[in-house]
């Protein structure tokens, strides 16, 4: 892969619906809440699950209360689960393979995130210093998910996320040190229902910040870190969220915002937002 090619526009961390199995759809279990308005447990297909591994209601979701679906995002772990892991056999065509494909889904989910953090890193000039350990790194998560059911099975999650966090932390020092200014830390913060409209949060640390139903409307969120913030029912109404580091799509579909909201040019603005 060439230094200009961005790491983290590849197909394989997009979600390609088209060649999965509808995993998310099986796999998955959902409690009867504001984001979906019934019981599923992991391993029974969804009632709006069609023959094709469609979904019935894809663009009238939100209107059918199932919210959590528009926030979801795989990363591309679906096909690659669907056509790498398995080979293109989908648990229907295959009943005895179902159990370990919804097992080995969630992995490589979990790996696909890690992927997609890793990704955005090597696509900051900033992070130059660590570019070859965060490469060494991409490359052995990826030959990863390509590796067999069983292996992955076996993999310890939480052990490789120690072992990257601190490569994403360094990246994210490096980019925040060009902002001028002190930067304020709320790492691990809880802001929920927070009042912050307008904050100059330019370069902040919000790492893992439980962000909840906070008022961040008008706020210069530009360059902040925001890996593993909770954004849910976020007021992101006229911020700006430009180079916002680590920042994912579910994030920005679980949070409210509008016309004015800035979103970084890799994201998309979530269509149920306020015109």
């Amino acid at each position: 892969m060439s230094e200009r090619t961005s790491y983290a526009a590849q197909p394989d961390l997009q979600a390609d619906c088209g060649n999965c199995f509808g995993l998310c759809c099986v796999a998955l279990p959902f409690s009867r809440s504001s984001d979906f308005p019934v019981d599923k447990s992991a391993g029974t297909p969804c009632g709006n699950l069609q023959d094709d591994f469609g979904c019935g209601i894809h663009r009238r979701l939100r209107d059918q209360g199932y919210n959590g679906c528009t926030v979801f995002d795989c990363f591309g772990a679906g096909q690659k689960v669907s056509q790498v892991t398995f080979k293109g056999v989908s648990w229907r065509e295959e009943p005895d393979s179902a159990r370990a494909m919804y097992e080995v889904f969630p992995v490589v989910r979990q790996l696909h995130e890690l992927l997609k953090y890793v990704a955005q890193a090597l696509d900051l000039p900033a992070a130059g210093p660590v570019h070859g350990d965060l490469r060494r790194a991409y490359e052995r998560l990826d030959a990863l998910t390509r590796d067999t059911a069983e292996v992955l099975l076996a993999v310890d999650v939480d052990a490789l996320r120690g072992e990257v966090n601190p490569l994403l932390l360094r990246t994210s020092e490096l980019a925040r040190a060009a902002v001028p200014g002190r930067k304020k830390n709320h790492r691990g913060a809880h802001l929920m229902g927070s009042r912050l409209r307008g904050a100059n949060l330019r370069g902040a640390s919000l790492r893992g910040a439980l962000l909840i139903a906070a008022d961040l409307s008008g706020s210069d969120l530009r360059d902040a870190d925001l890996i593993g913030a909770d954004m849910r029912d976020t007021n992101l109404c006229g911020a700006d969220l430009r180079g916002a580091l680590f920042l994912t799509q579910p994030q920005l579909n679980a949070a409210r915002g509008d016309a004015r909201t800035k979103v970084p040019q890799s994201l998309q603005r979530p269509p149920h937002w306020a015109d």
